[in-house]
């Protein structure tokens, strides 16, 4: 969840399709449109392709529970501090770990809320959980089911972060699953931040739906990785694929090869969305049906 520029290296829409400067595929029924931009980014991928066999269940978290009660704390660490101070990017939500930020709403999901209230010098609070020193996998498929909310500063996230091996950001290495600006909430950002391509230089690409949005119901945000690349999709199309070779042909170091904790968060404000205006509604509550982690043989 590092500050990425606003453009992608890849652009997929379901429904149109324009690949490599604009070279028509054959596949007109499941047009997609595709192209480079100029942040850091090299990620194609064919549109339509679906995402492989999820593997082997190594570890999920399903979320049953009864409503109101705190995430299962064997799963789950709390991130408590201020978005500006203590995660960067110019946030401005303060981080709790109260079950009136984050719980279960005992229909089996776990719920987010940021709420507009004074805390330590913020004017809102939410939440952010990850699984450091509980969980962590290197290679497979992760996934999330995810309802997201909609408002203009509104910085819903399901990412991964590396640093597990003494190492700190951006050498231990980042990864977005899914990461998404209130203010546009048809569109979904796929990321890897590492030494040289982080922030505004990330490896990235946007996903974007072709009816409805993100907060009408649940949506399947997915990476499938390996020791060669990591396969960003959404409800089982693959829209960005980032390769070592790529990234070694641009003397780039790839840090994608070691374990990575999950982190999930609903932030408000901050460099990449901007401050919440008029039309924010609070409380605004990220949902999250399972998370699920499968393992695969290399």
């Amino acid at each position: 969840m590092a500050d990425t520029d606003l453009c992608p290296s890849t652009e997929i829409v379901p429904g149109r399709s324009w690949r490599h400067f604009a070279r028509l595929l054959p596949f007109a029924s499941l047009l997609l449109l595709a192209g480079f931009g100029r942040c850091g980014g090299n990620g194609t991928a064919d549109p339509g392709v679906s995402a492989p066999d999820a593997g082997t269940l190594l570890w999920s978290d399903e979320f049953e529970g009864t409503i109101g009660s705190a995430p299962d704390p064997s799963n789950w660490n709390y991130d408590v501090g201020t978005g500006n101070s203590g995660w960067g990017n110019n946030q401005l939500e303060y981080d709790t770990n109260s079950t009136t930020n984050i719980y279960l709403d005992g229909s089996g999901h776990l719920a987010i809320t940021a709420l507009h209230e004074p805390m330590d010098g913020s004017s809102y609070t939410s939440g952010r959980i990850n699984t450091a020193g509980k969980f962590a996998q290197t290679y497979g498929r992760i996934e999330a089911s995810i309802k997201l909310p909609v408002g203009a500063g509104l910085w819903p996230a399901f990412w991964m972060l590396g640093c597990t091996n003494g190492t700190s950001w951006p050498t231990c290495g980042e990864i977005d699953i899914m990461e998404q600006q209130g203010q546009a909430p048809t569109v979904n950002h796929g990321s890897m931040h590492g030494p040289g391509y982080f922030g505004g230089e990330a490896l990235t690409a946007k996903y974007y739906l072709n009816s409805g949005n993100f907060a009408d119901g649940y949506h399947l945000f997915a990476i499938d990785w390996s020791a060669d690349e990591v396969d960003f999709s959404v409800d089982g199309t693959v829209y960005e694929q980032q390769k070592k070779s790529d990234l070694l042909a641009r003397n780039k170091q790839w840090v994608f090869d070691h374990d990575f904790y999950l982190i999930v968060n609903l932030a408000v404000g901050g460099n990449f969305v901007g401050s919440p205006n008029a039309g924010t509604a609070f409380p605004a509550t990220m949902l999250v049906d399972y998370i699920r982690a499968y393992g695969r043989a290399q």
